[in-house]
């Protein structure tokens, strides 16, 4: 397994002539540590310290050292750390992905700094890789990385975490690069968020800005698959609930009590961050003492902030107004001997973590946007009596899994300081009966059975989307199809159209084949001898305009009108459309209910299209429309075909594989070939004889042979064909 990660889960300090080495704080290092046990891991990941900042040979001295423990250091300079680390990540993605809009500001050149770090660790990917590795990579810094790994190694398994919320589609596409950071995430096989809410958020955005569908979290991109899944994260729950029993912890909170006396404690840690709600928590808690002043003197709020990204505006201002609100809190409310804020400003080392979360009688967590949120879950962990009681955020994805919690709206002060008093007057029996159910969800469900979800998800991407596929043209099916095709002399080539030859548009009339696409075409038939037949869905006059100059035989309305060489254009059945009214009615219904749908009449089908609709709502009329079309087609010979964003009612005897028949009887051919991308193909599939070369463009189920992955695959096969 190969971690990658913006940080490695050690960093180095550099004090006097001698190199410190300590762990990194957070909650990512943290967790993804304590799955390298029994496994063999190589992480990669900054070192923590500035390279501008080195002399000569100490990148390599630092490299030697870290890479003893299979770490993998990517140094960066001051400026690439302010422009990638302080600028793009956290004054752009951080504050967008949790919805402070106001603080999102895109600057070109920080963008550009964040493409070119990320190929930096592509390199380091690279440089360590070996086939058969897996590559998961983490969180926000990083998300153009797993479409670059993937340009670069094609058949890799690259997993994907976002630590942070996916905002909603509205929010998302404020960003300018949208496009881009989907595409990098798309890279993936398999890419986890914290909550279903989350999953749907990117799912949505995939949808709507890259035009993919999805079924049941996979979605297709063509040449292959990419599985979109929620992945809560644990922690290492024995690491809290044993380490809350050891002496130096205990000893820690007898001093807490000691100086705290005989008042309730509660309890609030973050990293002095603006989407933690620490300033509305303060509000909260204001108002709670103004409100019930018989907990004046009788509670102290030990409030720790501890320093994050001091380089960033937003932050200093941010810590200027924490200290102003405990000020004024202090100043009214405070009496001698009684501070109703213990106010901590610094990082703590773990056992007085610990000992914080022990004697807390309350814990605060209270973000106004977070992922998941651990110190919730760390809380509990500590509690081996079963005592004490944890108010958390519906805001926090924690919230999804903690729900005998107190849950809050961090916004409504007024209800959270009513929460704060109903936490302190809870009976002990209800709090353990509260946090028993709690703990054991997070012991059955800890940072290794997330981790090794996620790892066995990843490991079997491959063989679980395999099954979607028909079979990969691998080269040597490739090579025995073109020599096939080589050594014939009666050449039958069928051909689909539109997710075929050419890509789908939006608007049909813009499909009109291009030079490369006629030359194909023309040398196939010309100069190869190949009987080249198009069966589409497209009208007559559409394709007798396309193609009229190639002399080759063309099929429309997916059979109902086939033109010979001669250009005759012949039905293939009695075409009767006295059933046109009524279902033109309805669908011009839905077309007017559709904001960016239209209705195509052909001479044997009625087609709405809605690729131009808002995918979601396209989805839920398309679902309602073919609702009503069967009750109106119920006991008649009518078809209701579902295509690619369309949808068809046409005479249900009309289908390319009655055309394909038609063609077999004409002669012995020694080479057949049928290429198509959707439903409409299959019957043509399943009419061709089994020594045919049957290939579905598309990774979805289908009776053909083959699968190629897109319109470019197809066009290059048939250029294949073209070399002598």
């Amino acid at each position: 397994m190969i971690f990658v990660s913006n940080r490695l889960p050690k960093k180095v300090r550099k004090r006097k002539d001698r190199y410190i080495y300590q762990d990194s704080p957070g909650g990512l290092a943290t967790g993804l540590n304590s799955l390298s046990g029994g496994m063999e891991v190589k992480w990669i990941g900054w070192p923590g310290v500035e390279s501008d900042a080195l002399k000569k040979g100490e990148i390599e001295e630092i490299s030697a050292d870290f890479e003893k423990e299979d770490l993998i250091p990517v140094f960066l300079t001051r400026k690439e750390i302010n422009d990638f680390y302080h600028g793009f990540c956290n004054r752009t993605i951080w504050p967008l992905f949790h919805y402070f809009t106001q603080f999102s500001k895109y600057h070109r050149e920080q963008w550009e700094a964040y493409e070119r770090i990320n190929r930096r660790f592509l390199k380091a990917v690279l440089d360590v890789y070996e086939p058969g590795d897996l590559i998961w990579v983490h969180d926000y810094h990083l998300m153009l990385l797993p479409g670059m790994i993937r340009k670069k190694i094609e058949d890799a398994q690259v997993g994907f975490f976002l630590h942070i919320p996916f905002p909603s589609y509205e929010v998302f596409r404020l960003f300018p690069k949208r496009k881009e950071l989907l595409d990098g995430l798309l890279g993936a096989d398999l890419v986890g968020f914290h909550t279903y809410d989350y999953v749907t958020h990117f799912l949505n955005s995939v949808r709507r800005i890259r035009g993919f569908e999805h079924d049941l979290g996979v979605v297709s991109l063509g040449e292959r698959l990419c599985r979109v899944d929620a992945y809560p994260m644990g922690i290492d729950y024995e690491r809290f609930e044993d380490g809350a029993r050891e002496k130096r912890v205990v000893r820690f909170v007898d001093k807490i009590r000691e100086k705290v006396g005989d008042r309730r404690i509660i309890l609030s840690i973050d990293r002095l961050d603006y989407s933690k709600g620490i300033l509305d928590r303060l509000d909260s808690y204001d108002r709670f003492l103004g409100e019930n002043p018989s907990w004046m003197e009788n509670v102290t709020l030990i409030l720790v902030a501890v320093p994050s990204r001091e380089r960033v505006d937003h932050y200093e201002n941010l810590k200027r107004q924490l200290d102003e609100k405990i000020g004024y809190i202090e100043g009214r409310y405070g009496r001698i001997g009684w501070t109703p804020v213990w106010y901590i400003y610094r990082f703590l080392p773990f056992y007085q973590l610990l000992a914080l979360y022990s004697a807390a009688d309350v814990c605060l967590v209270t973000p106004l946007r977070d992922g998941m949120n651990l110190m919730a879950k760390e809380f509990l962990a500590t509690k081996s009596d079963g005592r004490g009681v944890l108010i958390l955020s519906e805001m926090a994805g924690a919230a999804h899994e903690l729900g005998e919690s107190l849950i809050v709206n961090p916004y409504d002060h007024s209800s959270t300081a009513d929460t704060i008093g109903k936490a302190l007057d809870m009976k002990p029996e209800e709090q353990v009966t509260r946090n028993r159910a709690m703990q054991k969800r997070l012991r059955r469900y800890d940072i290794q059975k997330w981790g090794m979800d996620f790892f066995s998800d990843l490991s079997n991407a491959e063989q679980r989307h395999g099954s979607l596929y028909s079979r990969r043209l691998l080269s040597e099916d490739r090579a025995e199809i073109i020599d096939s095709f080589r050594r014939s002399r009666n050449r039958l080539v069928v051909l689909d159209y539109d997710g075929t030859l050419a890509e789908f548009v939006d608007r049909p009339e813009e499909a009109r084949p291009d030079e490369e696409l006629i030359e194909i075409v023309r040398r196939l038939s010309s100069d190869m001898g190949a009987e080249v037949v198009l069966i589409s869905g497209r009208d007559r006059d559409t394709l007798e305009e396309w193609f009229r100059t190639l002399g080759i035989r063309v099929c429309a309305e997916h059979g109902a009108w086939f033109r010979d060489g001669k250009g005759s254009w012949i039905p293939t059945a009695h075409l009767d459309t006295g059933w046109k009214g009524p279902i033109r009615n309805l669908m011009e219904t839905y077309t007017d209910r559709t904001p960016g749908s239209f209705l195509e009449e052909k001479g044997s089908s009625l087609v709405w299209h809605y690729r131009r609709t808002n995918p979601e709502l396209g989805s839920i009329r398309s679902r309602e429309l073919i609702g009503d079309l069967l009750d109106l087609t119920a006991n008649t010979g009518l078809g209701i075909l579902e295509g690619n964003k369309v949808i068809e009612v046409r005479d249900r005897g009309i289908n390319k594989g009655s055309v394909l028949n038609r063609l077999l009887e004409e002669k012995e051919w020694d080479f057949m070939l049928a290429m198509g991308d959707d439903v409409t193909d299959e019957d043509m599939f399943q009419a061709l004889p089994e020594e045919g070369y049957s290939i579905k463009v598309g990774p979805h189920p289908t009776k053909a042979r083959y699968n190629l992955g897109s319109v470019g695959e197809v066009r290059a096969l048939l250029k294949e064909f073209l070399e002598r």
